[in-house]
């Protein structure tokens, strides 16, 4: 079965940095699982699992433009000490959480106040050239009700 908009993909993944050095991974865990065709997958990822079959492994390395986007220069914010989540006690180059009205958002420490903070409201990971290894394991039709909501339910996907 090929993998076409509409489905709920599952797969497991590996992301590698410029070296080949391991960032992240879900090895171990549960597959990832999302609505393909709904932009909830990062662009580059889901061109690149677009008409693939269960069982298939391969790895890609998209662009930044299309995993955590591109570097924006001058993109510094200050923001009450308060509103950062993740630490108790704030130092330069740790990464924080922020809410914002569009969700979280992670962002990177620059300088830190007693009050304020200065942070880098740029992905960590933004700009980079990031290797992905991606095994797919499962996909099936979505139900008209994960369509509608527009979003994977059950393991690996959203819980209502």
């Amino acid at each position: 079965m090929s993998i076409k908009d509409d489905m709920v993909v599952q797969f497991n993944y590996t992301l590698r940095d410029e070296k080949g050095d391991v960032l992240e991974s879900n090895e171990g865990r549960e597959p990832i699982a999302y609505l393909h065709g709904h932009d909830n997958m990062m662009p580059g990822i889901e061109a690149a699992i677009n008409g693939k079959e269960i069982g298939e492994k391969f790895t890609i390395t998209p662009p930044a433009a299309d995993t955590y986007g591109e570097r924006q220069e001058d993109s510094e914010q200050r923001v009450s000490v308060k509103h950062l989540v993740g630490a108790k006690v704030w130092k330069p180059g740790m990464a924080a959480v922020v809410n914002t009205e569009q969700g979280q958002r992670q962002v990177t420490i620059l300088k830190v106040g007693k009050f304020m903070a200065t942070v880098d409201v740029n992905h960590p990971l933004s700009g980079r050239e990031l290797t992905f290894d991606i095994e797919i394991v499962g996909a099936r039709d979505a139900s008209d009700e994960e369509i509608a909501h527009g979003h994977a339910h059950g393991a690996g996907g959203h819980h209502h």
